[in-house]
């Protein structure tokens, strides 16, 4: 059997193009997979594993959302988990809409559902012969500029800094919990909405991970 790597994230998982202009199938709105992190993985990796996509826009760590049903990974968790096992490794990257100001959720906050995330995540029967092995990927700050963006008034005023420290806090969280951590810092972010990544962006954090998948399994 392939190894089963399972990334569970956002939009950014899910693939979503806010610049039409950036992806083959602009009017989907979604890059292809041609072009999807995910799917570059599988290629980058090769037919010694299964990389599943659990990706879904608006998703956050545990917090659910008042406007829309069905976000917070937690409640999805052990579905998730279960229907993908054997899982040989969790890549979890999510975070940047824990940010919103709806959510009063300060960065250790956001660290904190994380970090209840992923211990129920260890604690789930689903794993290979290794058992848990989980992969944390602090995703790319949000650009300062997003306030003058289309998304400025949903994602609030305090989202970009609350992003940017969430890197650290990851990493911190990694460390303590003996987990492995990525920092997607320096993907590329696109121009319109200076929350999601462009399709350089996607082939990056494609790059990084293959470079750090086969050590972890």
């Amino acid at each position: 059997m392939r190894k089963h790597i399972l990334c569970l994230g956002d939009s950014n998982t899910h693939g979503y193009c806010a610049d039409p202009g950036d992806c083959a199938d602009g009017a989907l709105l979604r890059f292809n997979e041609e072009e999807r992190w995910t799917c570059l993985l599988q290629k980058h990796l090769g037919g010694g594993y299964l990389v599943t996509e659990e990706g879904l826009s608006g998703r956050t760590t545990v917090f659910r959302d008042p406007l829309e049903e069905g976000l917070a990974a937690i409640d999805y968790l052990v579905p998730c988990l279960k229907s993908h096992e054997p899982v040989d490794l969790l890549v979890v990257m999510l975070g940047t809409n824990d940010t919103k100001d709806r959510f009063a959720a300060s960065a250790p906050c956001i660290a904190l559902g994380l970090e209840r995330l992923v211990k129920k995540a260890a604690a789930t029967e689903c794993w290979g012969s290794g058992g848990p092995r989980i992969l944390i990927v602090a995703p790319p700050a949000i650009d300062e500029r997003i306030p003058d963006s289309p998304v400025g008034g949903i994602m609030g005023t305090g989202c970009v800094e609350k992003s940017r420290q969430l890197g650290p806090l990851y990493a911190q969280l990694a460390e303590r919990m003996g987990l492995s951590f990525l920092d997607a810092a320096g993907c590329e972010l696109n121009q319109v909405d200076y929350m999601h990544l462009t399709r350089k962006g996607h082939a990056r954090l494609a790059k990084l991970l293959a470079a750090a998948v086969p050590t972890l399994v």
